[in-house]
């Protein structure tokens, strides 16, 4: 059962300092032990900009308030917690005008997010650890501390500035890496046929525990002069390797459509080169074929989840009668089996990866439901708006634990 606590009278009557802000940084709640620590009156800080009311500091200030901003800036992008380790910030005394007392702080930066998943909330908790770093205990009553004492005292917090200055440039470091991987990815996905292609949507989510470099992927290539054929693929794993197998695969496959049409005969034959990829052996695709003159669609899949064909009063239809094992499943070579039906103008085709409906704790079946449900909300939506709304309803327009390609096509 749980706790009826009004949160209200915890922080009022805890004794470590906390204030509340919101995401623009204003001030919505201060407990009475904040307003005792740093002097002020709940009336001068209620409904104000932080930093605003920062009072001055001789010589410090900026320096802290960069320091504060960095952190609240970085937690709502990242929605993370942040610490500001040790930070001295003198405060002015009461009574004597221009004088200051030395104060040295730890600031503790906690996100509250809402149904959104962005920071809705920060709670920030103020330590004042002056005594600490004025500690006598290092040296006996009386005694001027030794050169050996203070920097038994200064160790810990020198330590502590030190990964701080470490965990920035690792915070940099990763940023650079990110760039890189972000830049790479757009690369090995580009698909110069898609630009002649206004009733294709297409979107790359990578998981949100990688480094954006993943092995799901996609791929349009027309075949004039009344066709095109589309794929989506998926590498298990992610970082630079799958990455890697992923670019292989789709490039070989690319090359392949466009000698041999047939999806079947197309991934035969990737299926083929699968088995001298490491790392491809369990990766997974489906090829469609889309004959406008026809208006036919003919597809084959190895281990893929199944398209979907959404028609405009709602009802939809999946694509599993062409199904096989993945790729370089088999040890021996056999053919993979062909389907097709007819389209009507109007039709949306929706391909993608097993991130936008697999969830850890269901059944799959489960994520197919819930991804013709949310398609057929509104199926005469444009392909952009469309794919926008379906990532927004299956929750992982913010991105997933697995990475997500999704093609959407208006036939």
């Amino acid at each position: 059962m749980t706790a009826d606590i009004d949160f209200t009278a915890f922080f009022d009557a805890t004794p470590s300092p906390y204030l509340v802000l919101d995401a623009d940084l204003v001030i919505r709640y201060v407990n009475p032990a904040c307003l005792r620590t740093i002097g002020r009156t709940e009336e001068g800080l209620i409904g104000r900009h932080f930093f605003d009311v920062l009072p001055d500091s001789r010589g410090v200030r900026d320096d802290v308030e960069q320091s504060l901003k960095v952190s609240l800036h970085r937690l709502l992008r990242t929605g993370k917690p942040e610490t500001v380790v040790l930070q001295r910030y003198d405060l002015p005394v009461p009574d004597r005008p221009g004088a200051f007392e030395e104060r040295w702080w730890s600031v503790i930066h906690t996100p509250i997010c809402g149904p959104d998943s962005s920071v809705k909330w920060i709670i920030q908790q103020v330590a004042d650890v002056t005594a600490f770093v004025h500690s006598s205990r290092a040296r006996p009553l009386g005694e001027e501390p030794t050169e050996r004492a203070q920097g038994m005292v200064a160790e810990p917090y020198a330590r502590a500035r030190e990964l701080h200055r470490l965990n920035q440039e690792l915070r940099r470091a990763h940023a650079r890496e990110q760039r890189v991987a972000v830049t790479l990815q757009e690369a090995m996905l580009s698909v110069p046929d898609l630009d002649r292609h206004t009733n294709i949507a297409v979107r790359y989510l990578p998981a949100t525990t990688s480094l954006n470099v993943c092995g799901d992927w996609y791929d349009v290539v027309d075949l004039p002069p009344d066709r095109y054929a589309v794929a989506v693929g998926d590498v298990v794993g992610h970082g630079l390797h799958a990455a890697a197998v992923m670019g292989m695969l789709r490039s070989a496959l690319s090359a392949v459509i466009r000698a041999i049409p047939s999806p079947a005969q197309a991934l035969e034959i990737l299926g083929l080169y699968a088995r001298s990829v490491d790392g491809a052996m369990a990766a997974t695709a489906v090829k469609v074929l889309i004959d406008t003159r026809g208006r036919l669609i003919i597809y084959s899949s190895a281990g893929h989840p199944p398209p979907v064909l959404l028609h405009s009063d709602g009802t939809c239809e999946q694509l599993d009668q062409a199904t096989d094992p993945p790729l370089g499943a088999r040890e021996y070579h056999v053919p993979r089996p062909q389907a097709g039906l007819p389209y009507i103008p109007g039709d949306t085709l929706v391909l993608y990866t097993d991130g936008l409906i697999e969830r850890h704790d269901e059944d799959i079946d489960a994520g197919l439901e819930r991804l013709t449900t949310a398609l057929a909300q509104d199926p005469t939506l444009p392909p952009d708006l469309l794919a926008d709304a379906l990532l927004a309803r299956l929750d992982v327009a913010g991105g997933a634990p697995d990475d997500i390609a999704l093609v959407i096509i208006r036939l």
